[in-house]
């Protein structure tokens, strides 16, 4: 599994959320986003509806009927209703994956990077893990050191 590390730094949590997603969604894959925190699980979704005409990320938040047909399902629970592959943790509170995921997206800003930092040790020694770190540069994400 590859974990990859994103610092907010410039953009809102919901419109890096909206660029991470029309990439995952490029790659043909399902995406959940999940948070302790449904105000931003709100404005995540009305900033994914509006991101880009062209990108059109439809999406849901976790709850009805819909889920399983959710391509970007937004939840506070880590199980994949929708058969997503790929993880997004938007509110920088690490949970465990489970085994349902190919990649989890690990956003966490400055009032969250002491557990984002303890996480990456965490994660450091564990067989089969992967792990990235990306920060914000002029408005594009980079690959830090």
């Amino acid at each position: 599994m590859r974990v990859d590390f994103y610092l907010l730094s410039s953009d809102t949590a919901p419109s890096a959320i909206a660029a991470l997603a029309t990439k995952v969604r490029q790659a043909d894959k399902r995406l959940l986003v999940v948070a302790n925190d449904l105000p931003l699980l709100e404005e995540t979704s009305q900033a994914l509806w509006e991101s880009s005409p062209e990108a059109f990320l439809a999406n849901g938040i976790a709850g009805d009927e819909h889920d399983a047909m959710q391509p970007i399902l937004l939840s506070d629970d880590v199980d994949p209703a929708n058969g997503a592959t790929f993880l997004l943790i938007a509110d920088g509170l690490w949970r465990e994956p489970g085994d349902h995921f190919e990649r989890v997206l690990f956003l966490f800003d400055q009032q969250t990077i002491d557990g984002a930092r303890l996480t990456w040790k965490a994660l450091q020694d564990r067989e089969g893990m992967e792990r990235k770190f990306w920060k914000q540069q002029g408005g594009r994400w980079v690959e830090g050191p």
